[in-house]
């Protein structure tokens, strides 16, 4: 059995940062991107306090508007960002299944 609390621990931060290491996306495309990979829905609030709190950063930035949408693109600061914090990622998880090995689980 799998905890729905654990599916909520995904950081909002990497999954938009992760989205947008595709390619330039406007806000939509992102969410759908989002819930695609990794099966969490943002809202339109969530999301772009998020790409607020990035632009802010200087980890994406907004590209001229195309009719009503704005889309947005990772930046180099952005990718060497979500590129730092895959690799923990990656060992925390290597660790992990080790030691789930280790019990036999």
């Amino acid at each position: 059995m799998t905890s729905k609390r654990l599916g909520r621990t995904q950081d909002p931060t990497i999954l938009v940062l992760t989205s947008l290491s595709g390619g330039p996306k406007h806000g939509y495309s992102v969410i759908k991107d989002i819930e695609a990979m990794s099966g969490i829905s943002f809202g339109p609030g969530t999301l772009y306090g998020v790409l607020a709190r990035l632009e802010e950063e200087g980890m994406v930035e907004a590209l001229p508007a195309e009719g009503p949408r704005r889309p947005y693109r990772i930046t180099a600061t952005g990718a060497v960002a979500l590129r730092e914090r895959l690799q923990v990622t990656v060992k925390v998880a290597q660790v992990a299944f080790e030691r789930l090995g280790a019990l036999g689980a």
